[in-house]
């Protein structure tokens, strides 16, 4: 049997085995709670403490610089834990192994290839080549 993804995730093997699909859905959503709601859980509550000490700071360059760095690392995490988890929900249910694939691809590769592009914005001299870049583009014919 072959199974069409790019690589042996737990849904698809899942799905190409014969045995209990109830089984197999309850089974992937006790792995999809361990391994995706718990860590976005402790995320999420560690971002509600660095906020709350972030409004106690006096410094209004510091609160900027922070909230900098943590809407980055929120992007790259929403980015990737977004479509990790809908692509082993989903699929206990539906059945477009190309959907699937795609988001797959998403959190596989796209994630990790965009994580030093959305943290080398921070740098000045990566804004202002990337700025002279797209006015580059934008005024070619």
């Amino acid at each position: 049997m072959t199974v069409p993804h790019f690589f042996c995730e737990l849904s698809q093997l899942l799905k190409a085995t014969s045995s209990n699909t109830l089984i197999n859905i309850i089974l992937l959503y006790v792995v999809t709670a361990l391994l995706g709601v718990f860590p976005v859980t402790g995320i999420l509550y560690s971002y509600s403490q660095i906020v709350s000490s972030l409004m106690r700071m006096s410094s209004s360059v510091g609160k900027s610089k922070a909230f900098s760095t943590c809407g980055s690392h929120l992007c790259v995490v929403s980015l990737f834990y977004g479509t990790g988890l809908g692509v082993h929900l989903s699929s206990a249910r539906t059945h477009s192994s190309q959907g699937n694939m795609i988001a797959s691809v998403m959190y596989t590769v796209v994630t990790p290839m965009l994580n030093h592009f959305i943290y080398s914005l921070r740098n000045k001299d990566v804004k202002g080549a990337l700025g002279r870049l797209l006015s580059r583009a934008a005024s070619c014919p």
